[in-house]
């Protein structure tokens, strides 16, 4: 994976690099937040490492962003003592957090965990989605049954001229639905 990193102190940042590199991922690594944004608007990453506190934009701030503009695994990395920090974090699209000192084995398996949460989370949007399509389609196409209705139709034969009306036109029912409701406006 492409793993974008922000941290500000360069020994964290170097050797988290390091033990990113000797897991098989490519790093790009940012300095601060702001950095971080850029380098990922120019090289999209498939995850991202970012340090809570940081000068500029802290890791908050650039979770938030990233989250927005193209949404991707986030781990935050932070340092015990920022409880606070940490709770404001929990209202973000965050994946999982890392506590320095970081150990290999923890860093591999929290990459684990948030790609898994990730894709799980954007799973579940998709499905929400979908049900919320398939809710107003079935809304739009009751309200046009209710038109056709009013015209001495029963729901049933309402149902059919609209199935009929998107056959003969070759459209969805859906778009059947609208010319109907276009058509009969009051």
């Amino acid at each position: 994976m492409l793993i974008l990193i922000a941290e500000d102190e360069s020994l964290i940042r170097l050797g988290l690099k390091s033990m990113l590199e000797e897991l098989g991922h490519q790093v790009i690594a940012a300095t601060n937040g702001r950095e971080a944004l850029r380098m990922a608007e120019r090289q999209p990453p498939d995850l991202a490492i970012l340090d809570i506190q940081m000068p500029y934009t802290d890791g908050l701030q650039a979770a938030r962003a990233l989250a927005a503009s193209r949404p991707l695994p986030i781990l935050i990395l932070t340092a015990f003592s920022q409880r606070e920090m940490i709770e404001r974090a929990t209202d973000l699209p965050i994946h999982g957090y890392l506590v320095k000192p970081i150990k290999p084995e923890d860093l591999d398996a929290a990459i684990i965990v948030a790609v898994k949460r990730f894709a799980d989370s954007e799973a579940q949007a998709e499905r929400t989605a979908d049900l919320e399509r398939e809710l107003a389609a079935r809304k739009l196409i009751d309200r046009a049954k209710g038109r056709l209705m009013q015209t001495g139709l029963t729901e049933e034969d309402a149902y059919r001229a609209l199935q009929d009306r998107a056959r003969r036109n070759r459209q969805t029912l859906v778009a059947a639905a609208e010319a109907v409701l276009r058509q009969h406006a009051h």
